[in-house]
């Protein structure tokens, strides 16, 4: 079973086919849970990168790329014909929708195999380690195959699945956010260079701004891996330019409504400011907002693929954003959850931690990725 709120459109022109499969599973989704700026790509970028960071876009080929569609099964044969799986996130947000519709076309395509994948995906409407905690545990005593996390705060929940695992449960974590090091969570399939990435976005951002100027971070949940290590990124980008300085460092909790105050705020604070560093896919929505209200002249870089911040983007109020591919962090996950439910371990058919790419588009991408994820022409 699939539970969330606010199915959001993306890709829906794209999967329709898959998602009339879905439901012919016999799984029926419920309501599902100015500034001035070029945005123009860096003439200097490279296309790829060796350091685990995200791919800068220099052509449609690689935006075409940012998120990848067409997956097919590998070669595993499953031992069993019905799986069971629990999957658990952060909070109810449609970056976490885009997973899920990756996941839905893994379970179709287990289907035509005569492999039925039931699961629940489930999640609060706002983030609390304590209750993903309770989630958990409730999860643990009704024996599914495999339990997913994408781990709320790593300092609480990471000692939770060690637990989990010592009692005898299956666990993997998914999507943006591992568990600590040293867990004994069994595998992880997502983003495994966050770090980077907010040292990429921010690199980005200080040669927009020669190098100098006053910048302010919008982190995202306290203690969620993914966000944190994002802004550790920024942070260590900026200390290593004299003329940059950090104002002001903010959690708005993954909510659009929270960044645009907490951006209204920072600009009545430092009214000069100089740019932004978003580290999640709400937070550059709410900050292009309130920039855009003022009229301020700040630069904003941030993540994801949201609708109204790549309009942003399009508009040349968002500089550049992070895009990963949740469609490929869905399908994997179900797959390794396959192999996991098996007894199987990271070795040879599925590595420890599946790494998904990060692409950093610019203003002449945004209207071709809103082409592919939201059908705009």
């Amino acid at each position: 079973m699939y539970k969330c709120k606010n199915r959001m459109r993306l890709l829906l022109a794209v999967l329709m086919t898959a998602l009339i499969f879905t439901v012919c599973s016999g799984y029926l989704p419920a309501a599902c849970a100015e500034a001035g700026l070029s945005g123009e790509s860096p003439s200097n970028a490279p296309e790829a990168r060796s350091d685990g960071g995200a791919t800068l876009s220099t052509s449609d080929d690689s935006v075409r790329s940012a998120v990848h569609f067409d997956h097919e099964l590998d070669s595993y044969a499953p031992l069993k014909d019905r799986y069971y799986f629990y999957f658990t996130y952060k909070t109810v947000h449609p970056w976490w929708d885009a997973v899920a519709l990756g996941m839905e076309e893994a379970q179709r395509q287990y289907l035509e195999k005569g492999i039925v994948i039931t699961y629940e995906y489930m999640a609060p409407n706002a983030a609390s380690a304590e209750d993903q905690t309770q989630r958990l545990l409730t999860a643990a005593k009704k024996g599914y195959d495999v339990i997913g996390v994408d781990v709320a705060d790593e300092a609480v929940i990471s000692p939770v699945l060690d637990e989990l695992v010592d009692s005898g449960n299956k666990i993997m974590t998914f999507s943006s956010s591992d568990a600590a090091e040293g867990c004994k969570r069994l595998a992880y399939v997502g983003n495994t260079h966050n770090y980077q990435d907010g040292a990429d976005l921010t690199e980005a951002l200080c040669q927009k701004l020669g190098y100098r100027g006053k910048v302010a971070i919008l982190v995202g949940n306290v203690g969620a891996p993914c966000h944190e290590d994002r802004a550790q990124g920024a942070k260590d980008t900026i200390a290593k330019y004299g003329d940059m300085e950090i104002v002001a460092t903010e959690y708005d909790m993954d909510s659009v409504d929270m960044a645009y105050e907490l951006t209204l705020k920072i600009l009545e604070d430092c009214p000069d400011l100089d740019g932004i560093v978003c580290c999640n896919m709400s937070n550059p929505v709410g900050a292009a907002r309130a920039i855009t209200q003022k009229g301020s002249g700040a630069v904003i870089v941030g993540m994801d693929h949201d609708e109204l911040a790549l309009h942003y983007l399009n508009d040349g109020v968002i500089y550049c954003l992070g895009v990963q591919d949740c469609y490929s962090i869905g399908f994997d996950t179900i797959q390794v959850a396959v192999k996991l439910a098996d007894g199987k371990l990271p070795g040879e058919l599925f590595p420890e931690k599946t790494d998904q790419i990060t692409t950093v588009i610019y203003q002449n991408d945004a209207a071709l990725m809103l082409e592919l994820l939201y059908g705009e022409m």
